[in-house]
């Protein structure tokens, strides 16, 4: 094997000769997939039936509202854009699909040029006027081209989904069905994951979709209530929704369809899924329809999206968040005052808020989810810093592990650090949901070193978990009395974080909240 820690060939390539395998792992390099194995796939392979077994005998009507389905793709590999397209003429009955968008953002590769025309001029002559090609001139990003397709279809439901998929048995009739009943519901199906080597379709159980508070995407447990009516074919309620989804077009399009103010990547969906929930509408997950999607092993393209994240989920902070966007700035340590962060022009998707008399965030969060906890009593965040050493900083260290070390300043999540009110100093990214607890600082009154404990269980056990502390000063435990300090040992290079007797060493923390630690207010 000349790629010995190549993720492709774990599970697949032993009978591949060398020349073979430098092919499979240069192609593998640049998408991120196997397109070696696709490339040799059929265009039209089965795929194992993954609903569950009542949806398999559901009937639906005949009389469904028609749907266009949209690809968007950026320099996919041919095989894998023609084997999508084939699996949705194959799988969609053909007096319900009108039309499949193919939303081009600017791919630089030649295969995707006049060759691509050409298979698609191809499809047209055996169904004809199905297939539509819309191109970038310039790279416009994920949420434009998403909107591009909405604004390229025609039929009454849109369904946009990504070009690295396939759809399996029976995936739009409950999608059209459920739609038809209530033109309000915006539907995702149940993603099966695609391997990246070897192309098996592993079934995934059914989820929620939800987020946190940086607004990343996360799966949510299915509601009890969903289990309660003993029904494995009925829709699940969800918070928000994930990047594949379908809606009556005309519905979406009331309601502003996406934000065009996003960029690149990242948090339009979220965006989506607060504004449906928001203004008059829901967002369900249907355990009937069942899409499979090519995970990547490495996305080839735009590796820090850092910078797109921050930008886009201060957007949605700011527009529909009203008093709870605080929380947005805590996980993504921006000072409330002067973010220095150009989130762009929001006026227009304010307008668009109030136009449809959306309800508020907290009417979110109490009626939709309430899994999302707002801290309220956080008066300090940010890196920690000792001022023996300005650039080292208090760290959650190795996880698994519950031993906070000082490292070298970097300010992503492990060095976040939240002091609050109370006492309490939450040290890694920042949770406050219910199903996923944060960690306080604990001092045990036995060990050298402090601990990571998470929060509630610190409470059980009444370890010592309130510091006081205020901006220049030291960080006192309010039981045992001991210091929060760094120490170098002999011959060491390097400060460790230790509990000792009080030596006056003084902490600062990057942000304050308002007027916290100035001179005369205790923490």
């Amino acid at each position: 094997m000349r790629f010995p820690n190549s993720p492709l060939f774990k599970r697949w390539g032993d009978n591949l000769t060398e020349d073979q395998e430098v092919a499979a792992q240069g192609l593998f390099v640049q998408y991120g997939y196997n397109v070696y194995l696709s490339d040799q796939l059929p265009l039209d392979r089965s795929l194992k039936d993954t609903r569950p077994s009542r949806c398999q005998e559901k009937k639906y009507p005949h009389d469904l509202p028609t749907i266009s389905v949209v690809l968007i793709f950026v320099n996919e590999a041919t095989s894998i854009i023609l084997r999508a397209i084939t699996s949705i003429i194959n799988r969609t009955p053909s007096h319900l699909l009108k039309e499949i968008v193919l939303v081009d953002d600017c791919s630089s590769h030649e295969d995707l040029k006049e060759p691509l025309e050409e298979k698609i001029k191809r499809y047209n002559v055996k169904h004809p006027g199905l297939l539509k090609l819309v191109r970038h001139q310039r790279r416009e990003g994920l949420t434009q081209a998403r909107i591009s397709g909405w604004k390229a279809s025609s039929a009454d439901v849109v369904a946009i989904l990504d070009a690295h998929i396939e759809v399996n048995h029976g995936w739009s009739e409950p999608i059209l069905s459920r739609i038809k009943e209530d033109r309000t519901v915006i539907i995702s199906p149940v993603f099966d994951n695609i391997r990246f080597d070897d192309f098996g379709l592993v079934p995934y159980i059914e989820a929620a979709d939800g987020f946190d508070w940086a607004l990343w995407c996360l799966y949510e447990s299915v509601p009890g209530d969903w289990y309660a009516l003993k029904d494995e074919t009925a829709p699940i309620q969800s918070p928000s929704i994930m990047g594949i989804f379908a809606a009556d077009r005309e519905f979406l399009g009331a309601i502003g369809v996406l934000d065009g103010g996003m960029n690149i990547y990242g948090g339009e969906n979220v965006e989506l899924g607060i504004r449906t929930w928001q203004c008059g509408g829901k967002i369900e997950v249907l355990p009937c329809s069942r899409v499979g999607h090519l995970e990547r092993a490495h996305k080839p393209y735009l590796l820090d999206l850092f910078p797109a994240m921050k930008r886009n989920a201060l957007r949605v902070a700011e527009v529909w968040m009203d008093e709870y966007k605080y929380m947005v700035y805590y996980a993504w340590n921006i000072p409330l005052e002067n973010p220095e962060v150009d989130f762009g022009d929001v006026s227009a998707r304010k307008e668009l808020r109030k136009k449809l008399n959306c309800k508020s965030f907290d009417w979110y969060i109490k009626n939709v989810y309430p899994n999302l906890v707002p801290q309220t009593n956080i008066v300090a965040y940010g890196t920690m810093k000792n001022t023996l050493s300005e650039d080292i900083c208090i760290d959650q260290g190795p996880v698994p592990g519950n031993t906070p070390i000082m490292y070298g300043c970097h300010g992503y999540g492990p060095q976040h650090v939240f002091y609050h009110s109370t006492g309490e100093i939450y040290v890694g990214n920042l949770q406050a949901r219910r199903n996923a607890v944060d960690r306080c600082l604990v001092d045990t009154g036995q060990e050298e070193v402090p601990f990571l404990e998470e929060c509630n269980e610190a409470i059980k056990k009444g370890l010592s978990m309130h510091w006081d502390f205020r901006q220049g000063v030291a960080v006192v435990n309010r039981k045992t009395k001991r210091c929060l300090e760094i120490v170098k040992d002999q011959g060491a290079s390097y400060f460790r974080l230790v509990l000792q007797n009080c030596t006056g060493q003084k902490w600062t923390i990057q942000h304050t909240v308002k007027d916290w630690g100035s001179k005369g207010t205790a923490g």
